[in-house]
């Protein structure tokens, strides 16, 4: 039974392949791969299983072009397992459950155990993921998943936990670097028959564009050629083609910046924001906030994320932020993009420069914990209004005092329920306006504390206001 392996197809000659370079210049052997040291350098324990042939199910987790594909394809020549390869994005329950069974049927044979690849496995539901289960865990199967996505979120938990999961990194500019001037000397797989020249600006602008993805820099670097050569043949004097830096820049144009708006690197890159804000650091934050925005991210879903941190992490003592929050998302809704950037970069660096505190959160936190968990005690009558007669009859509104009659405004009166008196919900830092409120509250409550001794020594009737005022 054929499945349309990646690994099965027929080798075409080098010289009549129209295949893209980067899919030529694809290492085969451990040897040619660039990167990821740290798992599959010699002596590391995954190559080492991998060159035994005793690999356990594992999952590759990477951005796209760290080699998470080329190390399958190395597994499939070094292995002496039978390999077998299908795309997520093409491959459904029916072939999952057709590789299950030969699998099982080589297996009670005796024959060579079967690793099955299985790229983009997170595009995989959770039914079709359970389907590998019963065979990992019989054995039957090897499982190599390979996923651009946190596999904490997208990949089966009970398949998580029989898996070893390894994390590639992106390539750094040197090893993209060393990748393109390999496919720039080989004559065979590369571009090394057309004697091109290459400036070292032009080299390594395509490697810092490439962002750490060996398939980009590649194909940027095959862009770059094929304009280089057009150029040379259409020279009055024709000679050497020559990348220079404009030609690769025509290439480059703009870009793709790493980011998913739905997936894991959005949520590192907000995090990143929020948490350089709150460390007080305007330059990290406007970074990260410019590239959500130049990614495309919504620039209402940043606005109400700084909306958000105004008050988590500022709150009282800068009340101005949420203000400022507040006016930057009206500016993007007014304004729209991409000229309400910087009406969101001046919220970011206000926020980033503001001084800090989480007591307003803290605060709330703490509220709502007793909200949830003491009895949910009735209103005090002194705090309820009695708009009718019935009402001052059951003394709702008995024993309120009302602030504004009271010296300094402030009632030596509870105003939480008996339970829970006493409680102090919010406690100002030292930070910003807050020092300021602190020291107020303090002394209020030192006021009251007095009042309430002064009335235990000296009782007298309290009069009720008669008001209806919240």
């Amino acid at each position: 039974m054929t499945l349309g392996s990646l690994f099965d197809e027929p080798a075409v000659p080098p010289a009549a392949s129209t295949a893209p370079l980067a899919d030529r210049m694809r290492p085969s052997t451990f040897d040619e791969l660039v990167g990821q040291e740290d798992l599959i350098g010699r002596h590391r324990p995954l190559r080492h299983a991998i060159e035994r042939d005793t690999l356990q199910s594992i999952i590759l987790w990477g951005p796209p072009g760290t080699g998470k594909t080329t190390l399958a394809r190395v597994i499939a020549a070094v292995t002496k397992s039978r390999f077998v390869a299908f795309s997520a994005v093409l491959a459904g329950i029916k072939e999952i459950r057709a590789v299950m069974a030969a699998a099982e049927e080589n297996r009670r044979r005796g024959d060579r155990r079967t690793i099955l690849f299985v790229d983009e496995i997170h595009r995989f539901n959770k039914a079709q993921q359970d389907a590998f289960l019963p065979r990992v865990e019989t054995g039957d199967i090897v499982l190599i998943g390979a996923t651009t996505e946190n596999p904490s979120f997208e990949v089966n938990a009970a398949l998580l936990s029989r898996s070893q999961v390894y994390v590639l990194r992106a390539l750094s500019v040197s090893e993209i670097t060393t990748i393109l001037t390999r496919a720039l000397t080989d004559e065979t797989r590369g571009l090394g028959d057309q004697h091109l020249q290459v400036d070292a600006a032009a080299l390594a602008a395509i490697a810092r564009h490439a962002n750490g993805d060996a398939r980009i820099g590649l194909n940027l670097l095959e862009l770059g050629a094929a304009a280089a050569v057009a150029r040379a043949a259409e020279a009055d004097d024709p000679g050497p083609a020559r990348l220079d830096l404009e030609l690769a820049s025509d290439a480059m144009q703009r870009r793709a910046l790493a980011y998913d708006k739905d997936g894991e690197e959005h949520f590192n890159i907000i995090s990143a924001l929020h948490k350089s804000m709150r460390n007080s650091d305007p330059d990290a934050a406007v970074y990260w906030l410019a590239r959500m925005v130049e990614a495309g991210e919504d620039p209402l879903y940043i606005a109400r994320r700084l909306v958000r941190f105004a008050s988590e992490d500022i709150g009282l003592a800068d009340s101005r932020a949420l203000m400022v929050a507040m006016a930057a998302k009206e500016a993007v809704h007014f304004i729209g993009m991409p000229e309400g950037n910087t009406a969101l970069a001046q919220a970011a660096i206000y926020l980033a420069s503001a001084p800090k505190s989480n007591a307003v959160y803290t605060a709330y936190a703490k509220a709502a914990g007793d909200a949830h968990r003491e009895v949910a005690d009735p209103v005090p009558l002194h705090l309820r209004n009695a708009p009718t007669t019935l009402m001052k009859q059951l003394d709702y509104g008995k024993g309120y005092r009302y602030a504004h009659d009271e010296p300094d405004a402030v009632a030596a009166m509870d105003c939480l329920p008996p339970s829970l008196q006493g409680r102090q919900y919010y406690v100002p830092t030292t930070r910003g306006v807050e020092k300021e409120i602190g020291r107020r509250l303090s002394a209020w409550r030192r006021l009251k504390a007095e009042r309430r001794a002064q009335e235990v020594r000296s009782p007298d009737d309290t009069p009720t206001a008669e008001s209806s005022e919240d």
